[in-house]
């Protein structure tokens, strides 16, 4: 019997498919990504204008949190409390400690409802804030 007749060399190349799968998750991936980046502004919000600010790298777990010109509170494009955004500040400062914030307010706001925001960063053990502005050119 010959047993080597039955044998046949298969050498494996280079497959496709699976490659194509990965490359459309991936795809999917960003997809998603991006359009969870965009709920966590609010659209409607216009930002001031500030000619000395900077542009920095976005930090990895930052809050972003939203203020309407009325003065009401937004955390990824959903109307929150004062109480209920000082129990999540809570939450999160307990979990991470020096947790980047980023307050996003019209430049209509009332000053009032900025200093309410940042009052409740301060109960919540919160130092790391910052304001978005535009840069003149982008703001008109």
């Amino acid at each position: 019997m010959n047993f080597k007749r039955q044998l046949k060399d298969n050498a494996l190349g280079f497959q496709m498919a699976p490659m194509l799968d990965i490359i459309f998750i991936l795809l999917i991936l960003f997809m998603v990504a991006n359009i969870f980046a965009q709920w966590e502004n609010k659209l409607g919000i216009q930002v001031p204008s500030a000619d000395s600010g900077l542009r920095v790298e976005r930090q990895p777990g930052e809050v972003i949190i939203n203020i309407d010109r009325e003065g009401d509170i937004y955390i990824n494009s959903k109307l929150v409390t004062a109480e209920r955004l000082q129990a999540l500040l809570l939450e999160i400062a307990d979990a991470f400690k020096s947790q980047p914030v980023i307050l996003r307010a019209d430049k209509d706001t009332r000053h009032q409802d900025v200093i309410r925001v940042l009052d409740i960063c301060r109960k919540a053990d919160i130092w790391n804030v910052a304001f978005s502005t535009l840069a003149p050119e982008e703001a008109l």
